[in-house]
């Protein structure tokens, strides 16, 4: 192959540089660039970070398995596995694989369109890992995936386009309407660190520049402190600090904005920062079950850690008990767990081998009747006679269609997460679902879901998008409170638990 026609690797690829002073900025949601997720795989890839558990030694776990696990579910083109798996072959995790191994991985990611895989080649440019340093080429990576919606992204560029906000001057990156759009985009998408960076930009208003107007009020404090409030949700350690310092102690009382000094609750945000000091991947969607904003009363509570995270914390019910299929009879290569079915996909192929694992099955419209079939990545298609236009019989290659591995749970609405993110709970008697328009009927914790076939279904299917909500309380709607284009009917909020929070 010519030089002229070779491919250009996704490291190498021409991207605009980056630009500060854009004059506007569209949010994209990744969730909706990236390829569907294989349920099988999920398993395997939630198996191995409950290894990486926080309360797990680094020297005590076990690596090997944790390799293994995330590289099957890697095969699978799981992508948040594909970019651990990176990440464990930079760590030196695995001794046949290095920092090349990694920008290859990372670079079989972005040529499937996922956002936070140009992310990660920003951070190998800036920290010269397995390219050569480039910090230019880094930020321009970074805006590539900022713009296909990227939270980590959005949220690391929309900080540095506020480094105006102390002394303006000509040529610095101050652009505070677009590093608030960006930081908002993030926000919406679970990315709890971005909730601190826009409370600064919410209590004192400012021009593009970064130049303050100003003083705060108490309706731009009032958004600060319901920004922080809405990070510590999502995960945001110095979100929770920065309430318990300004419920406790704010170090200046007259721009303060807490409403009041109210120590009890500076306690209890200082104790959910200690946790997620500990464990950064812990959320608390369900924090105003034990922790609401002022003026709410504070619920009663004994004191103890574990009853302030159990309150805030997610919930699942017991997981369903699947009945046998017809694959989990079945012996391999046709074989599948009774916890899944296949769904087909849509995605056809017509090369001699599997281009990468899954389960398999020849399109319809051929004539041929063949239940699918696992097959590792290079593995031969098989041939079946089939035939012709003109109705001859032929013996040869067919197309196949590749199935993802989906619940076996007729679309139960089960929340997934790691072990030890959510607490089980007992199902509601009666099971209770409503529509977005509906007021609350009952208090308690409400899972939003949509279909699972639905394009948004990786983003809106999330514990952390749990509430926990009062009667008569509005539901949270997709297009005003997560920035998603969501038509409200498409979403249906369901009970998952009414109990109050256990205080010994």
């Amino acid at each position: 192959m010519s030089n002229d026609t070779k491919e250009v690797l996704p490291r190498n690829q021409s991207l605009p540089l980056f630009d500060p002073h854009v004059a506007d900025f569209i949010c994209e949601t990744e969730a909706s660039k990236v390829p569907p997720i294989d349920a099988q795989a999920e398993d395997w890839f939630l198996e191995a970070r409950a290894m990486e558990d926080p309360e797990i030694a680094v020297d005590d776990r076990d690596y090997k398995r944790i390799v293994d696990l995330t590289r099957q579910a890697a095969q699978r083109l799981h992508w948040k596995a594909m970019l651990n798996l990176a990440s464990l072959y930079v760590e030196g995790r695995d001794p046949l694989y290095g920092n090349e191994d990694a920008v290859q991985l990372v670079e079989k990611a972005m040529r499937l369109g996922i956002p936070a895989a140009y992310d990660r080649m920003g951070t190998y440019y800036a920290n010269s890992t397995g390219v050569d340093g480039d910090i230019t080429r880094a930020y321009a990576f970074w805006q590539k995936a900022a713009q296909m919606g990227n939270p980590q992204a959005l949220g690391f560029l929309g900080e540095k386009l506020t480094a105006g906000e102390d002394h303006p001057s000509i040529g610095m990156w101050g652009n505070i309407p677009v590093a608030t759009k960006m930081l908002e985009c993030a926000l919406a998408q679970g990315y709890g660190q971005a909730a601190f960076d826009l409370h600064y930009l919410y209590v004192v208003l400012r021009s593009s520049d970064g130049t303050a107007n100003g003083g705060g009020t108490p309706e731009t404090k009032a958004r600060a402190l319901k920004v922080l409030h809405e990070g510590v949700k999502f995960g945001c350690e110095d979100c929770a600090n920065a309430l318990q310092i300004e419920f406790d102690h704010p170090f200046d009382l007259a721009n303060m904005f807490a409403p009041y000094i109210d120590k009890a609750r500076g306690l209890r945000y200082g104790m959910l920062g200690d946790a997620l000091g500990f464990n950064p991947n812990r959320r608390f969607p369900n924090l105003d079950k034990i922790l609401p904003l002022p003026p709410a009363d504070l619920p009663p509570w004994d004191g103890q850690r574990k009853s302030l995270l159990d309150a805030a914390m997610g919930v699942r019910p017991p997981p369903a008990i699947p009945q046998p299929s017809a694959a989990s009879l079945s012996k391999e290569p046709y074989f599948l767990a009774a916890d899944y079915a296949l769904r087909p996909t849509g995605l056809h192929s017509d090369a001699p081998t599997a281009p990468f694992s899954a389960y398999w099955q020849p399109a319809t419209g051929q004539g041929v009747t063949e239940p699918a079939r696992l097959l590792r990545k290079g593995e031969e298609f098989r041939h079946f006679s089939v035939l012709d236009a003109n109705g001859r019989s032929r013996y040869g290659p067919v197309t196949w269609e590749q199935c993802l591995t989906i619940r076996h749970n007729h679309g139960a609405v089960e929340p997934r997460a790691v072990h030890g993110l959510l607490r089980e709970v007992a199902r509601p008697e009666p099971l209770l679902s409503c529509a977005c328009g509906q007021a609350c009927p009952v208090s308690g914790v409400w899972q939003p879901w949509v279909a699972a076939d639905h394009s948004l279904q990786a983003t809106v299917n999330q514990y952390w998008r749990q509430a926990w909500l009062t009667q008569g309380a509005p539901f949270p709607r997709p297009r005003r409170d997560w920035l998603l284009d969501l038509p409200d009917d498409e979403v249906t909020w369901h009970l998952m638990d009414m109990s109050l929070p256990e205080i010994g």
